[in-house]
């Protein structure tokens, strides 16, 4: 899954760091060219490696191939963040992630801009985090990452950049918020399990592959994800799709009623 995300993730470089054009999809989200490169080569790797299971990738379910999955599947989204790419923000990142009994049991986030690579194993308890050569990118060893104790002054919560609303703003009243961080894309799952901030509500819809992977590293990292009547964000539901969802550190958060 690492080889997958880092070829994926070269490729996506390449273009982002020249000229690409942008097209809308069906729901009115963009795509570029990066995002089906990046998904064919992902496509390729797991086809190799993992040929007995269905793999739900995000412009294969737009195109309308959707397979019918088991009781493990693999989630990818081949470049999450695209307006992020769109505007050059560099906070794009490629996520795969195993899902297994309905939970995501590995993930690898990877940030092709920046050369952040994160990859965990949940049943082992195991995440970590290694800084890469956006040019060249090579798997190295991974430094373990923790989420950190609940701050004494105050919480650093992090907000999406293009879908913070004023029911997120809300939400995160509740709390003694000491500083919000607004960042794209599956890295807000990763400032948490970094131990780098400690709250991440997102209280309107995704899909699952916009979560997985970033949802398996938190939790190897002590965090969780808790979605509707305080349960576990699961996986593999009716068109893959999320309701919301409030992602935490070291502590349990409060619940929110839709």
């Amino acid at each position: 899954m690492i080889e997958a995300a880092l070829e994926a993730g070269r490729a996506a470089n390449r273009i982002y760091r020249g000229a690409f054009a942008v097209h809308t999809k069906a729901d009115d989200s963009p795509v570029t060219a990066a995002d089906h490169v990046a998904e064919e080569i992902i496509l390729r790797h797991l086809a190799v490696h993992a040929p007995a299971l269905a793999v739900v990738a995000e412009e294969q379910c737009a195109a309308g191939h959707v397979p019918v999955v088991a009781q493990e599947f693999f989630l990818v989204d081949p470049l999450d963040g695209t307006k992020e790419f769109v505007e050059r923000r560099g906070e794009f990142t490629v996520n795969i992630a195993l899902i297994r009994d309905a939970a995501p049991a590995l993930g690898v986030v990877y940030a092709p801009a920046t050369g952040q690579l994160f990859a965990a194993d949940v049943a082992a308890a195991r995440a970590g985090r290694a800084m890469l050569d956006p040019e060249n990118p090579m798997a190295v060893a991974l430094q373990p990452i923790r989420v950190r104790a609940r701050p004494t002054s105050g919480l650093t919560a992090v907000a999406s950049r293009s879908h913070r609303t004023a029911q997120t703003d809300a939400y995160l009243a509740r709390y003694a918020i000491a500083e919000i961080v607004s960042v794209g894309s599956s890295l807000k799952f990763c400032l948490l399990a970094a131990g780098e901030a400690d709250l991440y509500p997102r209280l309107g819809p995704t899909m699952e592959w916009d979560t997985a992977a970033g949802h398996a590293v938190l939790t190897a990292a002590g965090g969780r994800v808790m979605g509707p009547e305080a349960q576990p964000l699961r996986y593999g539901k009716p068109q893959f799709r999320n309701s919301w969802f409030v992602a935490s550190g070291a502590f349990e958060p409060q619940a929110f009623a839709a």
